[in-house]
């Protein structure tokens, strides 16, 4: 009661100058915590997109919910994401220590022309400069020392940094995520409380439009990027691509993207070619175009669009330009932003009823 007398008691110039002192506060703040940031982000994407999920687990086990449910959430995610990096890992490490001894042998005795290159146009040719400038004993070693020179050694410690940077993002990611989780009730209350207070009663429904939009996209993006990885993990295995397992994951990962599964794609079918085994490759690519084409433009755009009546083209644009500005965040940040302006204007335009248009229509 003293804090809202007082306030109301200051003049024009002691608001004004309380004003600036908040802004400095708050931008010193966001300079504060700008490292961590991607991580704060990423923690309440993780944290909408799970919500359905742990929403049911904490109505099953209420007492819980501050304390035990969380950290089980948290292991949980900690286990979906270790496994993945280990299956990948091992069969890397153990191709890695392969390809250092298939190298060694090709430096001293040359490297034999793969046996597709004939079947290619110009294969003769091909062959021939192949055989020029690979095949040759000590060849493989001198285009070894050229790339050397490029700044391999660099790459690998640039590669090295980033991956220590990354792993430290998402320890800070899950701790933030846990006590998110744990005090998710207080959170959604004061966000709600400061949004009418910000921008009126549409605060309240933007956010809401927001949240409904990052929950499509976790659907769209990471269910169907698992569901293109399995089917074509089949394929993969009876199409006899090496490590099939391995490229079925690398599909779902790449598949989070829109069109993303076509790079893996093209690497599994170039292994099947120099493989000798054109037609297999042939067979994986058509199949892996059909799922990509129908994931793409019949599945994606129902759970991404269909939660906030969002049309696909928007929802494209909010994800390759939300990962252009705000990295891979961006892929669950765009879409909500675009789904959040596009209410405003069908309010404004009386599509729909809302505050900035209450003669709006019943479309609501």
């Amino acid at each position: 009661m003293t804090g809202r007398a007082g306030q109301a008691g200051m003049d024009r110039r002691q608001r004004w100058i309380g004003g600036v002192a908040v802004a400095v506060l708050a931008l010193a703040g966001l300079v504060v915590v700008r490292e961590f940031l991607p991580a704060l982000a990423w923690a309440v994407v993780v944290a909408i997109g799970i919500w359905p999920f742990y929403e049911r687990l904490a109505r099953r086990w209420p007492r819980h919910k501050r304390e035990l449910l969380p950290a089980m959430v948290i292991l949980m995610i900690l286990l979906v994401l270790v496994v993945p990096l280990m299956l990948v890992g091992l069969p890397v490490l153990k191709d890695s220590h392969e390809a250092a001894g298939w190298l060694e042998q090709a430096k001293t005795t040359g490297l034999a022309p793969p046996p597709f290159l004939a079947n290619l146009p110009y294969g003769q040719r091909l062959t021939q400069f192949w055989h020029d400038n690979l095949g040759q004993p000590g060849a493989v070693s001198l285009l070894a020392g050229r790339t050397m020179q490029g700044g391999v050694v660099r790459l690998g410690q640039h590669f090295g940094a980033e991956a220590l940077h990354r792993l430290m993002l998402m320890g800070f990611m899950l701790l933030a995520l846990f006590f998110l989780l744990r005090d998710a009730e207080e959170v959604t209350e004061q966000v709600r409380t400061a949004s009418l207070r910000a921008i009126g009663p549409s605060g309240e429904r933007v956010g809401q439009q927001m949240f409904r939009q990052v929950q499509g996209t976790v659907n769209g993006l990471v269910l169907v990027g698992l569901g293109e990885g399995l089917i074509l993990g089949i394929v993969y295995w009876i199409a006899g691509v090496p490590h099939a397992a391995l490229f079925g994951l690398l599909t779902a990962l790449l598949a989070m993207v829109p069109f993303g599964a076509a790079i893996a794609l093209g690497v599994s079918a170039l292994a099947l070619l120099a493989a000798g085994k054109a037609a297999a490759a042939l067979v994986v690519a058509g199949v892996g175009l059909v799922v990509t084409f129908i994931a793409d433009h019949f599945v994606r755009p129902v759970l991404i669009g269909g939660a906030t009546r969002l049309p696909f083209i928007w929802v494209l644009f909010g994800i390759l330009g939300g990962v252009e500005t705000f990295g891979l965040v961006g892929l669950f940040v765009g879409p909500a932003i675009l789904a959040a302006l596009i209410l405003l204007w069908r309010e404004y335009v009386g599509e729909r009823e809302g505050p900035i248009s209450p003669e709006g229509g019943a479309d609501a």
